[in-house]
């Protein structure tokens, strides 16, 4: 498959469940926004209706810095995806600073220099010209 013929990364939409807008809002303006229970003072992380930890709706959306360590990583490798300036690609579990746990790529190292409790810091992988997902660099190897 040509990259022509591949299939084009998803973008964002909308949940019926949970308000994700601050959040991909946040990405397009370079900030990433988790929710946070004023409660308990501490963050969550995918978005939910309720705090997890009072179960109640008075969740905020917060900035974050986008530090942490990386939890857990794993290489992805698609023969034949038409992907293949993409990949091989670096898929990590992030712990962030604040406590939670996010997906991201890193896009700064090959995916086999890539390992289990390296500093990484916030980058953007640009889907389109109005769409990026939150991204990692390894910041020490």
């Amino acid at each position: 498959m040509s990259d022509e013929q591949a299939k084009p990364r998803p973008t964002p939409k909308a949940n019926k469940f949970v308000d994700t807008e601050a959040f991909w809002q946040g990405t397009r303006d370079g900030e990433l926004l988790l929710q946070y229970c004023p409660d308990t003072q501490r963050f969550q992380h995918y978005p939910r209706p309720i705090s997890l930890y009072t179960g109640k709706r008075n969740l905020e959306w917060r900035k974050v810095a986008g530090t942490g360590t990386v939890y857990a990583c794993t290489i992805v490798r698609v023969p034949g995806s038409g992907l293949e300036g993409r990949l091989p690609l670096s898929v990590v579990t992030v712990e962030l600073d604040e406590g939670v746990r996010i997906l991201g790529n890193v896009l700064n190292l090959e995916p086999d220099q890539v390992a289990i409790g390296q500093r990484v810091k916030l980058a953007w992988d640009a889907v389109n010209d109005e769409t990026a997902y939150p991204a990692f660099n390894v910041v020490e190897a």
